[in-house]
């Protein structure tokens, strides 16, 4: 998985050496959790609609409620797939307690939460892109549940 966030994060923090995204996870869990949250082509897509994203799990529900329109443009879809993901995760992580970002050995950035449950939250941000289901505010609801 191409994450560019962690060039950016690996030019900040001055690492000479490739570090992996669980390292960067460990080693500095809130800068990570910053450039995962900049989500930069989902925020301009929904600005081009009028909404403007505040990380709160109202803004999942807006987001659903959004026309599709990056389903008409197939080498978009992936990257604002992603970015829907890395949202979702975004506001699980700052609002359910006990929940943190975590890696897969694939590199898969994940959020788990409190429970040991780990939600995949760039393939539901994906899933939401392609197909609009699973909504996120529904996935967001399941997590913030328990």
């Amino acid at each position: 998985m191409n994450i560019p966030f962690l060039d950016n994060w690996r030019r900040r923090h001055g690492t000479e050496h490739a570090e992996t995204l669980a390292t960067a996870v460990r080693n500095d869990p809130q800068g990570v959790g910053e450039l995962l949250s900049e989500c930069e082509l989902l925020r301009a897509r929904a600005g081009q609609d009028g909404l403007q994203l505040d990380d709160s799990p109202a803004s999942l529900a807006a987001l659903d409620q959004l026309p599709p329109h990056w389903r008409d443009d197939p080498e978009e879809l992936p990257w604002l797939g992603n970015d829907a993901g890395l949202y979702l995760g975004t506001i699980i992580v700052r609002t359910v307690p006990g929940a943190v970002w975590d890696v897969w050995p694939g590199g898969t950035p994940v959020v788990r939460l409190e429970s040991g449950r780990e939600i995949n939250v760039v393939e539901a941000g994906l899933d939401w892109a392609v197909a609009g289901a699973p909504e996120l505010s529904q996935v967001y609801g399941e997590a913030a549940e328990g």
